[in-house]
C-alpha cells in the first residue's frame, strides 16, 4: 500500500529595512544600485560620431583662431612670473583607465608635489599670474589639444591624477565606473560647483554621483546645456575677480 507524503516548508518573511535619510546613507544606497541602473541607458547611435565631430570642430577652431595668439601672450606672462616651462604636463586617467598626458598652462612654481598633492585655495605654490589663469580657467584651454587628439572630450567627467585614481578606486565603491566614458574639460560635477580641490571623501562621492548621472543621461542636448552653463559661470567668476582688483 502506497502513502502520499507531503513536504512542508516554513517560509519566513524578511523584514524590509528602511534606508536612513541622511546624505551619507543616500549616497551609499545610490552606489548599490548604480552597477545595474546606469547600464540601462544607451545614447542614440548618432551620439558618439556627432559628439566626436563637435569635439574636433570646436577644438580645431579654438586652436587656430584663439590659441594661435593666446599662447604667446600667456607664455610671456608665465615666464615673467616664475622660472619653468610654459606648459604643465601631468599624467591623468582617461577612457577605460588609459593614461595620457594632460596639458595645462603652468600656474604654479615648479615643485616636487605637483603629481601627488592637490592645489588648495590659498596654495603658496600658485603664482600671481597663475591665480588669474585658474579662476578664469584659461590654464585649461591647453586641453583643447587633448580634445583634438581624442584623449578627452569637451564635455565629460574631469580626468583625475593617476595617483588619485589609484587611491580612490580602492576606497570609493564604483569609482571606476566614471572611467567608462571619455574624460572632459567640463562636466555635470563642475556646473554643480564641485570644482578644484576635493575636500574629503564625502565631496568626492558627490562628484562621482554627478559623473554617473551624466553617464546615465548623456545626450547632445545635455552636453550643450553643460557648455552654456560652464561659459556663464566662468565669465561671472572672471568678472568678479577683475572687479575685486579694481
Amino acid at each position: 500500500m502506497e502513502h502520499n507524503s507531503t513536504l512542508e516548508f516554513t517560509v519566513e518573511r524578511t523584514p524590509i529595512v528602511s534606508i536612513p535619510q541622511s546624505n551619507i546613507s543616500n549616497i551609499r544606497y545610490m552606489f548599490q544600485e548604480i552597477n545595474q541602473l546606469y547600464l540601462e541607458h544607451k545614447p542614440a547611435a548618432y551620439y558618439y560620431p556627432i559628439k566626436r565631430l563637435v569635439d574636433i570642430t570646436i577644438s580645431s577652431i579654438f586652436i587656430l583662431l584663439v590659441m594661435s595668439w593666446l599662447t604667446p601672450i600667456l607664455a610671456l606672462l608665465i615666464k615673467l612670473s616664475s622660472k619653468g616651462p610654459v606648459f604643465f604636463i601631468q599624467k591623468r586617467t582617461g577612457l577605460m583607465g588609459a593614461e595620457f598626458n594632460c596639458y595645462k598652462f603652468r600656474t604654479m612654481y615648479v615643485n616636487d608635489e605637483a603629481d601627488t598633492t592637490q592645489v588648495s585655495i590659498n596654495d603658496k605654490r600658485i603664482t600671481g599670474v597663475g591665480k588669474f589663469l585658474r579662476i578664469s580657467h584659461l590654464d585649461e584651454t591647453a586641453q583643447f589639444f587633448n580634445v583634438f587628439l581624442g584623449q578627452m572630450s569637451i564635455v565629460g567627467p574631469r580626468p583625475h591624477m593617476v595617483y588619485h585614481t589609484n587611491y580612490y578606486s580602492e576606497v570609493i565603491p564604483y569609482y571606476n565606473l566614471r572611467l567608462e566614458v571619455k574624460p572632459g574639460m567640463t562636466g555635470m560635477a563642475q556646473i554643480k560647483d564641485y570644482i578644484g580641490e576635493i575636500n574629503g571623501e564625502r565631496e568626492l562621492r558627490k562628484r562621482i554621483q554627478w559623473d554617473i548621472y551624466y553617464m546615465k543621461h548623456r545626450s547632445l542636448l545635455l552636453d550643450m546645456q553643460i557648455l552654456i552653463t560652464t561659459g556663464r559661470k566662468v565669465f561671472i567668476k572672471a568678472a568678479d575677480f577683475i572687479s575685486k582688483k579694481d
